[in-house]
C-alpha cells in the first residue's frame, strides 16, 4: 500500500484571497488548450487563425463551466439543490460534471461556429485534441483534493484517502489521468496531425473518452447519492458514456457525403 500525499488544497493565499490547486488546474488546462489551439490553427491549411481559437477558448470557458455545473446538479445530485438552490452557484464547494461540460462545449461551439462560418464538426475536430490535457490537469486536482477516489482494493499501489474512511482504495483519478488525459492526448494529436474526413477527430475523442471512463468507473466509488443505478453494477457515469461513445462511432464510421454533381 502507497502512503497518499497529503497536500493541502490551498496553494497560494494572500490575506483572505486563496488559490487553490484545483482552481489552478482549470487554469491550467485552459491554458494548454489556448496554446495547442494556437499551434493548430497555425498549420498549413488549417482554416483558423490564432485570433479565432483566442476567441472560441474563450466561449468554451464559459460553456464548460457551466455545463459542467448545471451538468452535476441534473445528472448527479438535483433532490438536493431542489432543496437548496442557493447551492448551485457554490461551485468552490466543488461538484462539476464532465459530462454536462461536454453539452456546454458543443452548445458554445456551435454558437460561435455560426458567427464564423464553420459548422459544429469543424470545430470540433480543431478542439478535440485540446481537451485531454485539461482532463489531466482537472483530475490531478481531483488527486490533491483527496476527492472521487476509487473502490476499496488490495492491490499494492493503494491508498487510504483523507475522506473515504480507513480502508485503502484505487487511486483512480490518476488512472482517469493516465487515460482520458495522457493517452487520449497522444492518440488524437498523431491521429490529428493527417487530413481526416470531417467529425473524425471530434469522432475519436467521443470514443475514445467514452471507452477510457467507462472502464475506469469499474474502480472508481459511484457517487453517494446515486451508487450503482442500473442492474446494481453500472455507474452513472458509464450510462452518461454510452451515448459519447455511440456517437464517436457514428463520425469515424460514416461514409462522406457523396460530392454534388
Amino acid at each position: 500500500m502507497l502512503t497518499y500525499p497529503v497536500i493541502d488544497p490551498v496553494a497560494l493565499q494572500i490575506g483572505p484571497l486563496a488559490a487553490r490547486w484545483y482552481g489552478l488546474m482549470y487554469a491550467v488546462g485552459f491554458g494548454s488548450g489556448w496554446w495547442l489551439g494556437r499551434r493548430r490553427a497555425a498549420r498549413p491549411g488549417s482554416g483558423w487563425t490564432a485570433m479565432q481559437v483566442d476567441d472560441l477558448i474563450t466561449w468554451l470557458v464559459v460553456g464548460v463551466v457551466l455545463g459542467g455545473r448545471i451538468g452535476y446538479v441534473l445528472f448527479y445530485d438535483p433532490s438536493y439543490y431542489m432543496a437548496n438552490p442557493l447551492e448551485i452557484f457554490s461551485i468552490w464547494r466543488g461538484g462539476m460534471s464532465f459530462h454536462g461540460g461536454v453539452v456546454g462545449v458543443v452548445l458554445v461551439s456551435w454558437l460561435y461556429g455560426r458567427s464564423i462560418g464553420k459548422n459544429l464538426l469543424e470545430v470540433g475536430d480543431l478542439i478535440a485534441p485540446l481537451v485531454p490535457p485539461g482532463l489531466l490537469a482537472g483530475r490531478i486536482g481531483n488527486f490533491i483534493n483527496g476527492e472521487l477516489w476509487g473502490r476499496v482494493t488490495d492491490v499494492p499501489w493503494a491508498m487510504v484517502f483523507p475522506t473515504g474512511g480507513p480502508l485503502p482504495r484505487h487511486p483512480s483519478q490518476l488512472y482517469e489521468a493516465a487515460l482520458e488525459g495522457l493517452t487520449l492526448f497522444i492518440i488524437l494529436w498523431i491521429y490529428s496531425s493527417k487530413p481526416r474526413q470531417r467529425g473524425a477527430v471530434g469522432g475519436l475523442f467521443l470514443l475514445g473518452y467514452g471507452c477510457f471512463r467507462f472502464f475506469v468507473e469499474f474502480f472508481r466509488q459511484p457517487d453517494v447519492q446515486l451508487g450503482f443505478v442500473a442492474f446494481n453494477f453500472f455507474s452513472m457515469g458509464q450510462l452518461l458514456c454510452l451515448p459519447m461513445i455511440a456517437l464517436g462511432l457514428y463520425l469515424m464510421l460514416r461514409k462522406p457525403a457523396a460530392a454534388k454533381a
